[in-house]
Formats: structure tokens, C-alpha cells, sequence
């Protein structure tokens, strides 16, 4: 059962469940997962006992059909999140720009927040695309060759690093400004709130990127808090 002493994301990790309650309250499990439930609530002004409730009344066994990434294969985690996450930003992103230059060109005159975040998604959608790229041409295959590597007992992969906590800080770091600039995103768009009587492309446009955020932050989740420190630890542990 969840503590208020446990981090936020090591509740998310061993609780995927919890993962709703902490979007309901805008609590980070993500990039700023590191802290104590307690420490979350104090730094948003929430009720720790009534987070602390909400997340223990949704946790629940794991079914047959979910996946303990603590547990699966590093192969597993890393094909999940290319074809789960990387895909989804790929077919999603050129159809969030499209519906942002859609809405900018028939509200952009009078609601002046409406540029910037086209702006800001432009640069996003950029930024995630390059950063998908050196996941899946770099990090991700050293990662599998390691994982091969440790279970064969073959020869240690070489990589163009020095360990793999090199590529993984840089990813961590790209993984950051996303989350800065979605957050950006949410604050412009008060939540992703479309205003009264928006027309459907405007309702499209703050949903989809209502939905855009959620996978983000669960993708990000799934890096820095569970790949990530996994394959740390495993090339320490056969270097």
C-alpha cells in the first residue's frame, strides 16, 4: 500500500493505476518524480491524506494482461514504449500542428494566446521527433545489446559513450524541456479550456492536446523511472 514517505514515482511504478489520481491533481510522476508523496502535496497545496486515499483506494493487483515493466524485459519495455509512444507522437503530431494553424488563422486575431502555443508546439513536436531518433538509432539498441550481452555472457556492447549514464542524462535533460514546454502549453490554454461556444476544430485542437500530455507524461514516466535507472544498473553490475 502507498505511503506519503514513498516517491511519486515509485508509486506510479509499482501502482500504474495511481498514474490517474496524479493526473487528476496535476502532480508531476514524471520528470519531477523524485519527491515524497508528501513533499508533491505540500509544494501544490493539496490534502495529503485526501491524494494518499485516492491512491491507495486505486490500487489494485496487476491483471493478466498488465505489465510489471519493473519485471518484463528491458527488449520488452523499450519495443513497448517505440511502438506505444513513439508511434503515437509521430501520428499525432503533425495532426495537433495541422489543427493549430487550422485555429490560429480563425482566432489568432482575437485571442492572443493562440500563436504562442502553436509556437510552442511547433518547437515541441521538433524537439520530440530528434529525440525519438536517438532513442531508437543509440540508446535503445545498446540498451537490448547489454541486456543480450548480460544474459549470454557474450561480449559487452561498445557504445560511442563513456557509460550509458551519458546518453541517458542528455535524454533526461530533452526529456525535461518537453515537460516545460507542455506545461507552458496547459498554463496558456487554462488547462486546455476552449472558451464558450468553440467551434469543433477548437474543441479537437485543446483535446487532442489534453490527450498529448497524458501520453507524454506516462512515455516520460516509462523512461526515467523505470528503464532508465534499470539499465543503469545493469551495466553496473557486469562492468
Amino acid at each position: 500500500m502507498a505511503t506519503s514517505t514513498q516517491t511519486i514515482r515509485d508509486i506510479a511504478a509499482a501502482n500504474p493505476a495511481s498514474v490517474r489520481v496524479f493526473e487528476k491533481y496535476g502532480i508531476d510522476y514524471c520528470c519531477g518524480g523524485r519527491v515524497p508523496l508528501s513533499e508533491a502535496c505540500e509544494a501544490k497545496g493539496l490534502s495529503l491524506n485526501e491524494v494518499l486515499a485516492s491512491v491507495q483506494a486505486a490500487e489494485r493487483p496487476l491483471s493478466p494482461d498488465d505489465k510489471d515493466w519493473r519485471r518484463e524485459s528491458l527488449f520488452a519495455l523499450c519495443t513497448h514504449i517505440v511502438v506505444t509512444h513513439h508511434a503515437y507522437v509521430m501520428q499525432e503530431s503533425p495532426r495537433l500542428n495541422q489543427l493549430a494553424a487550422r485555429v490560429v488563422s480563425r482566432h489568432g486575431a482575437t485571442r492572443a494566446e493562440l500563436p504562442i502555443i502553436q509556437s510552442k508546439l511547433a518547437e515541441l513536436t521538433e524537439e520530440l521527433v530528434t529525440h525519438l531518433g536517438k532513442e531508437e538509432v543509440v540508446l535503445f539498441p545498446y540498451i537490448w545489446k547489454l541486456e543480450q550481452h548480460t544474459s549470454e555472457n557474450s561480449a559487452p556492447p561498445r557504445g560511442c559513450f563513456g557509460t550509458i549514464e551519458q546518453p541517458i542524462n542528455m535524454m533526461t535533460q530533452d526529456h525535461d524541456y518537453a515537460g516545460k514546454l507542455i506545461a507552458e502549453i496547459r498554463a496558456l490554454s487554462q488547462d486546455f479550456t476552449p472558451p464558450p461556444g468553440a467551434c469543433p476544430t477548437f474543441l479537437a485542437f485543446y483535446s487532442g492536446l489534453h490527450e498529448f500530455e497524458q501520453d507524454l507524461h506516462q512515455h516520460i514516466h516509462l523512461e526515467n523511472n523505470i528503464l532508465f535507472p534499470r539499465a543503469i544498473s545493469l551495466e553496473a553490475s557486469h562492468v
